[in-house]
């Protein structure tokens, strides 16, 4: 059977998506092309967002210089959250919990695949710190992650400014028998008093 070139064209552009594979993209294409009211206000917001751009302070994504964080001055402009991506960020303010400011990396240190300190959003953060009385590394708890806050640390800490990691531990609703040896370890590592 052969379908309309459009619709083909739709479900490509679909299926180039992260995390859309063929039979979603052409469920998607489908849904879309018969509901054409979502499609023009999807349209819209795909328009919109071409007009999106790095915040000119953290990295993360603003309509203006500032992104709304940034610009917020009822957050606490003492504390800053290093992160590696802007998924992170939202992952940390969907939390509710943290009312600083966010630096967004653009990655974490990897030399296998090139890329080094030069390749990161670092510098940016260096320029920040005055006034600044705690940088919190909220990186990846893989190696990368680790090798990123390790030199993060270490740069920190020779210009003076605190830094705090974020703690390991087990998931809430996590069973032990399914816990690594090395996520156990930590929580065990990281422990406090029980309140």
């Amino acid at each position: 059977m052969r379908y309309p070139e459009k619709l083909l064209k739709l479900v490509r552009a679909l299926a180039g998506l992260p995390g859309v594979g063929p039979k979603s993209a052409q469920k998607l294409g489908l849904f879309l092309v018969q509901n054409p009211e979502v499609a023009e206000e999807l349209g819209h917001s795909l328009e919109a967002a071409q007009h999106l751009h790095p915040c000119q302070q953290c990295g993360n994504l603003a309509e203006a210089e500032l992104c709304p964080i940034c610009a917020d001055t009822e957050r606490d402009h003492g504390l800053i959250c290093v992160v590696e991506s802007i998924n992170d960020l939202m992952a940390i303010e969907r939390s509710g919990e943290y009312e600083g400011l966010y630096h967004v990396l653009g990655g974490a240190l990897n030399p296998l695949e090139g890329i080094g300190p030069e390749q990161l959003n670092l510098e940016r953060l260096f320029e920040r710190l005055s006034g600044v009385r705690e940088v919190i590394l909220a990186t990846g708890m893989t190696v990368e992650g680790e090798a990123t806050a390790s030199y993060l640390a270490e740069r920190l800490n020779v210009s003076g400014s605190r830094s705090t990691r974020l703690a390991y531990g087990l998931p809430v609703g996590g069973s032990l028998e399914y816990a690594d040896e090395v996520t156990l370890a930590r929580a065990l590592e990281n422990r406090r008093g029980y309140q």
